[in-house]
This record gives C-alpha cells, sequence and structure tokens, in this order.
C-alpha cells in the first residue's frame, strides 16, 4: 500500500496541521480573516488528505486558497467549474472589517506555527499566504504598541518601511484574491498609522497626505471600517489644527458610518470628538450634551460589538481627558483640573504618550486656573516622565507652558520656564 503522502497532507504536515484539531482551528481562523462564512468537519479534512479528494466547495476553495497561498488544485484537488470564481468573501461589506484588527491579534496565536519558507518536496512554488498575512499584520500592530508608548517621533520611520514592504509584496508576489483583498487593506491600515505617527510628530501636511492615501484604499475597497478610522482621524487633526467645523462635520460622516454596526465603544468614541469640535466652536451646551452622550455610551461597551483594536486607548482615562479639555477650551480651567487628574490617574502606564500629554496639559490648566506654584511644580516635575517619549504634540505642549509661566512675574514660574526652556531648545522646539 503506498502511503506517500499526497500534496495537500504533506502541505499541512509543514505548517503544524498534520492532524484535523490542529488545520480546523487555522481553517476558520483564515474564513473570519477573509470573510467567508464556511465550516468544515473532521471527516471533510480526513476526506481531502486521500489519494482523490472530492473537490471543496467555492467558499472552502476560497479559504484554502488563502491559507496556503496557492490554488488548490497544486494541492491535489480536481478543479472548480468554469463559473466558480475564487475571487473574494462573500460577506456583507463591513461586517468583519470593523474588528478585524482585535481578530487578527488573536488569529496569531491560532496560526503561530505556520511555515512562510518555501515548500520543499512538492513542486509548489513561494506565494503569498495567510501566514505572511498574519506576520505583516503582527509588524502593524507592533508599531501601535511602540507608538502608545513613546509617541511618533521616533516610530514614523519604520511604519513608512513597513507600509514599503507590503507595497513591494503586492506588486511583486504572487497570492490569490482573498489574500490580494487583505494586503490591500493593510496598505490603507497602515497608510493610516504612517498619518497618525506624522500626526504625534506634528507634521500636518505629511499627515494629511497618508490619510488621503488611507482614504482612497478605503474607498476602493468598500471598507466602512476603514473610512470610520480615517475620517474620525480627519476630524482630530482639524480640531488641532484650528478647524472645529471640518472636524465637527468629519466626525458626523464617520457617525453616520459607524451606526449600523452596532459598537457602542466606537459610536463613544466617535461623540468625544463631536464634542470636542463643538467646544472649539464656543457651543458648550452642545458639546457637553455630546460628551455626557459618549459617557453613557461607553458604559454600554460590553453589550454590543467590542472596540476595533485601534480604538482599545478610549476609555475613562480619555473622557476624563476629554472632560478637563472641554473645561479648558470654555475658559473654566479650574473645573478642568480635577478631570485632568483623574485622566492621569486612570491612564495605563503603557500609554507613556498619552500621560505625558496629560501631565503637561494638567500643568497648563492649574496654571491658568491661578494655581502658579503648583502648576510650575506640575511642569517641572513633568520633564522627567519625558525622556523616552518622542512626540511632537507633547513637544508643543511643553512649549506653550512655558510661554504661559514666561508671562508670570513668580519665583517659581521664572524657574519652571528655565527648565522648560533648556528642553524645549534640545527637542529644537521654537
Amino acid at each position: 500500500m503506498d502511503e506517500t503522502p499526497t500534496p495537500f497532507a504533506q502541505a499541512c504536515t509543514e505548517r503544524g496541521w498534520a492532524k484535523p484539531s490542529t488545520f480546523i482551528p487555522a481553517f476558520e481562523a483564515t474564513a473570519e480573516l477573509v470573510g467567508e462564512q464556511v465550516t468544515i468537519t473532521d471527516r471533510q479534512v480526513r476526506r481531502w488528505r486521500r489519494t482523490h479528494p472530492p473537490r471543496p466547495h467555492p467558499p472552502a476553495w476560497r479559504v484554502l486558497h488563502a491559507m496556503f497561498g496557492v490554488n488548490p488544485v497544486d494541492l491535489g484537488f480536481p478543479g472548480p467549474g468554469p463559473s466558480t470564481t475564487v475571487d473574494g468573501p462573500h460577506a456583507p461589506s463591513g461586517e468583519v472589517n470593523v474588528d478585524r484588527r482585535t481578530f487578527v491579534a488573536d488569529a496569531i496565536g491560532v496560526t503561530a506555527g505556520v511555515a512562510v519558507g518555501p515548500r520543499k518536496g512538492i513542486g509548489i512554488p513561494e506565494a503569498v499566504g495567510t501566514a505572511h498575512l498574519l506576520e505583516l499584520r503582527e509588524g502593524l500592530r507592533s508599531l501601535y504598541t511602540l507608538d502608545d508608548a513613546y509617541g511618533g517621533g521616533d516610530v514614523r520611520s519604520l511604519a513608512v518601511r513597513h507600509l514599503r514592504r507590503v507595497r513591494r509584496i503586492i506588486n511583486t508576489s504572487d497570492y490569490p484574491d482573498t489574500v490580494g483583498r487583505q494586503l490591500q487593506l493593510l496598505v490603507g491600515e497602515t497608510a493610516e498609522q504612517c498619518a497618525w505617527l506624522y500626526y504625534d510628530a506634528d507634521e500636518q501636511d505629511t499627515a494629511r497626505r497618508y490619510w488621503g492615501e488611507a482614504l482612497t484604499t478605503a474607498t476602493m475597497l468598500h471598507d466602512a471600517g476603514l473610512q470610520i478610522l480615517v475620517l474620525v482621524s480627519l476630524s482630530m487633526q482639524a480640531s488641532y489644527e484650528g478647524r472645529p467645523r471640518d472636524g465637527y462635520d468629519l466626525a458626523r460622516a464617520a457617525h453616520s458610518l459607524a451606526v449600523p454596526f452596532g459598537c457602542p465603544a466606537l459610536l463613544s468614541l466617535i461623540a468625544a470628538r463631536e464634542a470636542r469640535a463643538l467646544a472649539l466652536m464656543k457651543d458648550r451646551s452642545s458639546a457637553r450634551k455630546r460628551l455626557a452622550d459618549s459617557m453613557r455610551m461607553v458604559d454600554r461597551s460590553g453589550r454590543g460589538r467590542p472596540a476595533p483594536d485601534w480604538a482599545a486607548f478610549h476609555g475613562p482615562a480619555e473622557l476624563d481627558y476629554a472632560q478637563g479639555l472641554l473645561y479648558s477650551d470654555t475658559g473654566h480651567h479650574k473645573a478642568a483640573v480635577p478631570f485632568l487628574r483623574a485622566a492621569l490617574a486612570h491612564q495605563d502606564r503603557s500609554y507613556g504618550r498619552n500621560r505625558a500629554l496629560y501631565r503637561m496639559t494638567l500643568a497648563r490648566s492649574l496654571v491658568q486656573a491661578g494655581e502658579v506654584d503648583e502648576g510650575a511644580a506640575e511642569a517641572a516635575t513633568s520633564l522627567t516622565h519625558l525622556e523616552e517619549v518622542e512626540s511632537g504634540r507633547v513637544n508643543r505642549r511643553v512649549a506653550d507652558v512655558r510661554d504661559l509661566l514666561r508671562s508670570i512675574d513668580a519665583v517659581s514660574a521664572r524657574e519652571a520656564a528655565e527648565e522648560l526652556t533648556e528642553y524645549t531648545e534640545l527637542k529644537g522646539v521654537v
């Protein structure tokens, strides 16, 4: 009896899927990744491993194509009929995409043993498959972590290189259309991350260019999740640049796209963006209402769909900070102080950049509230927390506090202003 493994069986073994119990979880993870609603049984897997396997149904065929990066015909399966295509998922647009980043983070654990090297011995050429896609997504996920900790200044060059790598793979490699769509989506998401990093580095024109690329990709793919992310980010940038009306309109556009997803945490984040723009427009009443809506929705976050991974930062600390900014933007500096203190107390220490921004914003509000000595001390102490943070936005806030302290005739203010001046000169901040 010939016990030579079939091409499919050998390819499975090389990837650590020698048994149905290991193959099925990887298959299901890939199905969700490419948007196919299909499941398989232990019996089906065993039949596929035979010398003359049955032809998989079209959805399963597309998943196999994505898993192995080659046409299933090369794995020993009989070819599909002329009317069968393998060129894309059939899930409703946006059904999977809004939470894809969270899913991929989990899926990496399932498929960590996937081999990405050449397939020796069975004559199948190297091609881009699910393992490569997950590796690229893990790279993007690492960029998020680095940004949270250190800010955009030092991380942006890594993100640009990652974007170039994905583009090079798209233009020089072979892959099934299901994987191709995910690579294009990854380009959009990585371009968005590049934009965010340049925004945080306070290079707004470059940030705007990358956000434009990301929005173009989102539109081309009809991916509502990526469209929402870009619109929310552009809203934030518009408010930061003093264009609150644009910020409000962009946030409302994001809200319209986000409602069908039924994700309270995402709607809460968008409402907070609206509140920020309204506060800058001096519409305090509407701003307070939308911020209250944001707080109510974040309390309901356990009832609907989970937040996408990029929105993980949004929670109690971010809402306390938003409340503090609302009071500060409308001239109520004393009222802003307790909320900014709460934001700093609630912020996870892994968000080094945000903690630095919160601390310097608290110092500014203390000074503006008339607590000059305390504000000056907070500003000077904050400098010790900026050693590992490289963020243009944080440096700009330091410069604002420096200028504010320079305008005050008090010993504590002058001494703190001198320390902040030394820091800004070292960073090259005007």
